[in-house]
C-alpha cells in the first residue's frame, strides 16, 4: 500500500491533506463538518456566515442539473444562499469543531454588506477559534447587491472590504473570487492590496441550466418563475483552471497562494489544479453526488500519482504546468500531425466520417461495403476531431509533418494524443 505525506502549508497553516469542503450546502453545521473530518477531509470552509441582522429566506426547490446524453451529471445549478442558521449558532459550531477536532482546519467563510459588517464578522470568527478566514466576495445568487459577486467585480470595494477584515482579525485570510468577470487579475490584486494573504477561486458561474419547454420557465421552477444562479460541477472545471492559470501567470502574482475550487471530482482533477498553481483544493458538487467518502478516492489517487512521479512533497508539484501554458501567438504552428486508424479496434460506426464531413475538413473517406474510414492526407489539417469523437479509441495521433515552406524536424515536435488518458 502506497502511503505518501499529503500535508501542505497554506498561508502559514498546516493541513494534513489539501482537501477541504468548500463553503456550501455540504458543510452547513457542526454535524456535517464533523462527519467530513471523520471521513478524512483535511479542512472545511464552513458555510458562509452573514451579519446578525441579515435574514436568509430560501426558495424551494433550489437545485437543477445539467446532463449530456448518457452522462447523468456534468453540471449542478444551485440557488441556495449563505448559512441560514443564526449567527450565534454558527459561531458556536466553529468553537465546537475546533475543540473536538484540534488538528483539523476550520476556515470561516464570511460575508458582510458594509465595512462594519466585515470587520465585526472577522472579529467574531476569530474569537470563535477559526484557523483562517475566507471572504465570500463572489456568491452569484444573493438577494442584496451589496453582497456576493456584485462586490467581487468591483476592485475598489474588494480592497476596502479586505482592509476591513484585516482590521477585525489577524488570522490568515483569502478572498474568494468570482468567475463572472472578464479578467480576475485586477480584483485579485485589489484584494492583496487590501490585506488578503491569498486567493480562493472560483465560485460558481452565473447560469440558466435548463428551460422547461412546456411551461416556458427555466429550472428549477419556484411558483412559476426562476432566476439566474450559480453553476458548479465538472462543467466549470475548464473555467476554474483558466482563471488560476491567468492569475499565476500575471506579473507580480507568480507565487500567489491559491485555494482551487471548481469541478474537482477525481484525483486527476485535483492534480490538474495543483499543477496549475493551487495548494489546497475545495470540493462541493462531488460530495453532493458521492458523499464525504469521495475524499478517500482522491487521496489514494493523489498518493499513487506522487509515487509514479517520484515526488515526496505536494509543494513540489504546485504550478509546474503554469510555464507550459503560453499565449496563442506563441504556439508552434509549423507542423501538423495526421490521425492514424487502428483497424483492429475500429467498429465501423462512421462517427469519424460524419464529424469530419459535416464539422471539419472533409478529410475522411468512407467505404460503404467494408464500413471502414480512411484518412485523406491531402485534405487533412491535423485538427484531430476524429480522434475525439471515436467511441472506442481506434484513432490516435500518427505521422508528424512540417507545413510547406517551414523548417524543422517534425520528429522533435512533442505531441500527445487528443484523448487524455491517465494511468
Amino acid at each position: 500500500m502506497i502511503n505518501k505525506d499529503l500535508s501542505v502549508e497554506f498561508l502559514g497553516v498546516h493541513f494534513e491533506n489539501p482537501f477541504l469542503l468548500s463553503s456550501s450546502p455540504v458543510d452547513n453545521c457542526y454535524e456535517m463538518c464533523a462527519n467530513a473530518f471523520d471521513a478524512g477531509w483535511g479542512g472545511v470552509v464552513f458555510k458562509t456566515i452573514g451579519p446578525k441582522d441579515f435574514k436568509v429566506d430560501e426558495v424551494s426547490p433550489r437545485f437543477d442539473e445539467l446532463t449530456k446524453e448518457s452522462t447523468p451529471f456534468v453540471g449542478f445549478k444551485n440557488m441556495e444562499q449563505i448559512a441560514e442558521h443564526p449567527l450565534e449558532e454558527n459561531l458556536a459550531d466553529l468553537r465546537k469543531l475546533k475543540k473536538n477536532y484540534p488538528n483539523k482546519i476550520v476556515v470561516a467563510s464570511i460575508m458582510g454588506t458594509n465595512e462594519k459588517d466585515w470587520e465585526e464578522l472577522a472579529r467574531l470568527v476569530t474569537e470563535a477559534n477559526a484557523d483562517m478566514i475566507e471572504m465570500n466576495l463572489s456568491c452569484p445568487q444573493m438577494t442584496s447587491h451589496e453582497m456576493g459577486s456584485d462586490v467581487g467585480t468591483n476592485p475598489e470595494l474588494v480592497k476596502k472590504y479586505c482592509a476591513a477584515v484585516k482590521r477585525g482579525s489577524d488570522l490568515p485570510m483569502m478572498a474568494k473570487m468570482t468567475p463572472n468577470i472578464t479578467d480576475m487579475v485586477p480584483a485579485a490584486k485589489a484584494s492583496l492590496s487590501g490585506g488578503a494573504d491569498g486567493i480562493a477561486t472560483i465560485n460558481t458561474v452565473k447560469s440558466i441550466s435548463n428551460v422547461d419547454l412546456n411551461k416556458k420557465v427555466p429550472l428549477p421552477i419556484v411558483n412559476g418563475k426562476s432566476s439566474i444562479s450559480g453553476l458548479s460541477g465538472k462543467i466549470v472545471k475548464p473555467i476554474a483552471l483558466r482563471f488560476i492559470q491567468q492569475l499565476r501567470s500575471a506579473a507580480g502574482l507568480e507565487l500567489l497562494p491559491i485555494s482551487g475550487i471548481g469541478g474537482i471530482e477525481t484525483w486527476q482533477d485535483a492534480v490538474e489544479f495543483i499543477l496549475l498553481g493551487s495548494t489546497t483544493l475545495q470540493v462541493t458538487t462531488s460530495v453532493m453526488q458521492y458523499g464525504y467518502r469521495i475524499v478517500e478516492d482522491m487521496k489514494n489517487g493523489l498518493m499513487h500519482y506522487m509515487e509514479e512521479q517520484n515526488v515526496d512533497h505536494l509543494s513540489d508539484l504546485v504550478g509546474l504546468a503554469t510555464k507550459n501554458t503560453v499565449p496563442a501567438e506563441e504556439l508552434d504552428r509549423d507542423y501538423k500531425v495526421y490521425p492514424v486508424i487502428d483497424w483492429d479496434k475500429c467498429i465501423g460506426c462512421g462517427r469519424c466520417y460524419i464529424s469530419c464531413l459535416d464539422g471539419a475538413h472533409q478529410a475522411i473517406t468512407w467505404d460503404d461495403e467494408k464500413r471502414l474510414p480512411t484518412v485523406n492526407i491531402d485534405r487533412c489539417v491535423g485538427c484531430q476531431l476524429c480522434n475525439l469523437v471515436c467511441p472506442v479509441g481506434a484513432i490516435s495521433t500518427g505521422e508528424k509533418v512540417m507545413k510547406p515552406g517551414r523548417e524543422g524536424n517534425p520528429d522533435k515536435k512533442e505531441v500527445e494524443s487528443c484523448r487524455l488518458t491517465h494511468f
